[in-house]
């Protein structure tokens, strides 16, 4: 069961057995005029009050059966999950997009309700290509395909305007002009908020009488109204254009002082402020994953744009033929770089099949002293931004082995705010990288598309550079590196990212050199003899 905040008031009548058991469902439901599953019950009486619910069956990925005119303009409508249709309604609600003096009512969404039973594909109704195209377009929502879903709204008391019809005796010519007059009345409505509806309907539109059969009316004389039935309400598409962009601005604004928000103000109970190796993390739960989740800075408000299903699931980019390195977009429209922490794996042969001993020697770093090492280094070394690092929660399989458990030993003393290890074994580590395409300042204060990355081995191969100037870069790099106090004990032109502006001209520094930035930080460390 999940509650919302209309709905926590009252868990006590929401919980299943207050209305969904069997016999008391069966008893007292009552079912409405539709083409899905929905009623209208009463709760039991708690504490002298009933709450009367509409309780509908979610349709997500089913067939959506429109009328010819609404599938030629809405060619791919889909049935809302659940809790996309609550998203969408509360923000409906809040009224903040679109005209500030229009506000639609709506019914208010109080839970939705998972049961716990399985049922086969064929008694779903369900298309695998459909929910699959669901959750990659919204990766964020965790849906079961054999599972149902039950939304559970508030009822609204009226008429809506088929029974208003029908209780005022009308001709079927008045009545279809009340019709199209209602509906388009909504319609314009909707769209100037931002939104639209593939199956609007006059049963969707609820209206209230007074008792000398008049209707409520709004003082410009306009009918008063509230909308119901949400499963295909959706954003217009420049509405949607400007969530994301809001989105966007939201997270470069604050990624660009992200190390400097006051904290004398209190943080969300669910997040704690913490430092490991130097560096400032906001910390959390994963509560999709079970996972933990470290998010470089002092501002909580970053937090939900790096949990797992805001990128994990989205569509991603192989950046390495070796290793598990990947570019994706994130469902708020920006751009990442995850990478799988080989902490606890044993350097493998290099391509003429030597194991080096150095390499041996060292070990992989664990992802905190990859970020700190990146941090640090970063006044006197570009370096690619570190922006989070994922645990992710406990998994069914046989756990990872660990083949080099000297990281687990030397960091033990690392902990979580809860007081557990940083380090568990059986648990993967995904470093989350900034992708690079310009200072975060410079894309706070305008965002757009300042530079391209491309890493020199690549450069190498496009004829961007020649062999001279790889060798020359490579060398600058170890001088930069030791000059700063480090050394990268592995380092290879991949780790090396030049710049391209949009006019694909190479940018460079200020003795005309290419502009350099490190990018992987797996076998850097700290100099034993500094310069």
């Amino acid at each position: 069961m999940y509650l919302t905040r209309f709905g926590q008031p009252f868990w006590e009548h929401l919980l299943p057995e207050n209305w969904y058991a069997k016999d008391w469902f069966e008893a007292n439901r009552e079912r409405l005029v539709g083409t899905s599953l929905v009623y209208l019950v009463p709760t039991r009486r708690i504490r002298g009050m009933e709450l009367e619910l509409v309780v509908k069956w979610s349709r997500v990925g089913e067939e959506v059966p429109l009328d010819t005119m609404s599938i030629n303009r809405f060619v791919n409508a889909e049935f809302n999950s659940p809790f996309e249709e609550f998203a969408l309604v509360m923000e409906l609600r809040a009224g903040g997009a679109g005209a500030p003096e229009l506000r639609i009512m709506t019914q208010k969404p109080l839970a939705i309700f998972v049961p716990s039973e399985r049922l086969q594909l064929w008694q779903t109704g369900r298309s695998e290509s459909r929910i699959a195209a669901k959750l990659a377009r919204h990766p964020d929502v965790e849906l079961d395909i054999l599972r149902q879903y039950v939304v559970v709204y508030g009822w609204i008391k009226g008429l809506d305007i088929t029974e208003l019809a029908t209780l005022r005796g009308l001709s079927p010519d008045l009545r279809q002009e009340l019709y199209q007059r209602t509906t388009e009345r909504v319609t314009h409505d909707l769209e100037r908020k931002g939104y639209r509806m593939a199956d609007m309907k006059p049963a969707h539109i609820i209206v209230r009488q007074r008792e000398d059969g008049s209707l409520l009316r709004q003082p410009d004389g306009q009918m008063v109204y509230a909308l119901v039935d949400y499963e295909l309400l959706e954003r217009t598409p420049e509405h949607e254009a400007a969530v994301r962009s809001v989105h966007r601005r939201h997270y470069l604004t604050h990624m660009a002082r992200r190390f400097d928000v006051a904290t004398d103000n209190p943080l969300p109970v669910h997040l704690r402020a913490t430092n490991l190796l130097g560096v400032d993390y906001i910390f959390g739960h994963a509560e999709s994953t079970g996972g933990l989740l470290w998010v470089v800075g002092k501002d909580p408000d970053l937090f939900n744009y790096f949990l797992p299903e805001r990128w994990r699931r989205t569509p991603k980019e192989s950046l390495s033929r070796t290793n598990a390195v990947f570019k994706t977009r994130t469902k708020d429209n920006i751009n990442l770089v995850w990478r799988v922490s080989r902490v606890g794996d044993t350097p493998g042969a290099d391509e003429n099949g030597r194991r080096r001993p150095e390499l041996l020697e060292h070990g992989f770093n664990a992802p905190f002293e990859e970020f700190a090492h990146a941090l640090a280094m970063s006044r006197a070394v570009r370096t690619i931004y570190p922006r989070a690092i994922y645990m992710t929660g406990p998994r069914p399989d046989p756990a990872r082995v660990v083949a080099d458990r000297r990281r687990y030993d030397q960091l033990s003393h690392l902990l979580t705010p809860e007081g557990k290890p940083v380090l568990t074994e059986g648990r993967e580590y995904i470093t989350v990288w900034g992708f690079w395409n310009g200072p975060d300042e410079l894309l706070a204060s305008q965002d757009g598309p300042y530079y391209r990355g491309i890493n020199a081995e690549a450069a190498l191969a496009e004829g961007l550079i020649n062999e001279a100037t790889l060798a020359d870069l490579m060398e600058r790099m170890v001088r930069r590196l030791r000059q700063a106090g480090y050394e990268d004990l592995n380092l290879k032109p991949d780790h090396l990212l030049i710049s391209f502006n949009p006019q694909q001209q190479m940018v460079t520094d200020t003795w005309g050199k290419p502009e350099l930035r490190l990018c992987n930080f797996e076998f850097v460390r700290q100099c034993r003899t500094p310069d």
